[in-house]
């Protein structure tokens, strides 16, 4: 992640793809939840362009 992602907040993320990196906007997939820069997250929903909602990764 490089943009803090909350209620209220779009993030941003990198996201691998056909073996390169894309940048989407990011969403939480729980409304409440606060991710951190840096964070490993999980794609949970995916709207074209370049839309995502996401979770925290279990680790």
């Amino acid at each position: 992640m490089t943009g803090r992602i909350g209620p209220g907040l779009v993030g941003e993320v990198m996201v691998p793809i056909r073996g390169g990196v894309e940048a989407f906007y990011a969403h939480p997939s729980i409304p409440d939840e606060e991710i951190l820069v840096g964070s490993i997250i999980v794609v949970v929903e995916y709207y074209p362009p370049r839309t995502v909602y996401v979770a925290r990764a279990a680790v």
